[in-house]
């Protein structure tokens, strides 16, 4: 009986919690809102970024790890671009979608949100102070953003990921 107690917890603490996801937007609906794409003529191209070390290296600096994957895939038209990434708050991966054109973010969401608190960071009221926030020489943001109170890891989360997006931009658009 004990092992059977035993092995059940263990399940438990295996299966993940998707019962707190909350998701906002898919990365589709996304693309459709900042391309504002209606044929495949005007439709954003998919691209890849593979990680160099100097790209590693100015992401290590802005995320304070290294990114653990080896490319980034992200949207593009003209000067525009959209990436989607992820940052643990908390404990959990937070996925957010970027969009910046001219070196500032001109839309920042929140796609899911995987943590127990902290899920204000999706609010509108919130996102909007990421418009038109770009990075100064140091490559922090330009301009300071309101915290809320119970979601400081979701916040830092989404300041880095916001200036992770920036980096990567400039590095693609130049």
């Amino acid at each position: 009986m004990r092992l059977l107690i035993t092995s059940i917890c263990i399940l438990f603490l295996t299966i993940p919690d998707t019962v707190n996801a909350r998701q906002y937007m898919t990365q589709k609906e996304f693309l459709s809102l900042v391309f504002k794409f209606d044929s495949e003529q005007n439709k954003p191209k998919m691209k890849t970024l593979w990680l160099d070390d100097i790209t590693q290296q100015a992401l290590t600096t802005v995320l304070g790890h290294k990114y653990p994957k080896l490319r980034i895939r992200y949207w593009q038209r003209n000067k525009q671009t959209v990436w989607f990434l992820d940052k643990i708050g908390k404990e959990r991966p937070i996925s957010f979608a970027i969009s910046i054109k001219h070196d500032e973010i001109q839309r920042i969401n929140v796609l899911t949100f995987r943590e127990s608190r902290g899920y204000e960071i999706h609010m509108q009221a919130f996102t909007e102070q990421f418009n038109q926030l770009g990075l100064d020489e140091n490559n922090q943001l330009n301009q300071s953003v309101d915290g809320i109170t119970g979601a400081t890891m979701s916040v830092s989360a989404m300041k880095k990921v916001a200036r992770a997006a920036l980096v990567l931009a400039r590095l693609v658009t130049q």
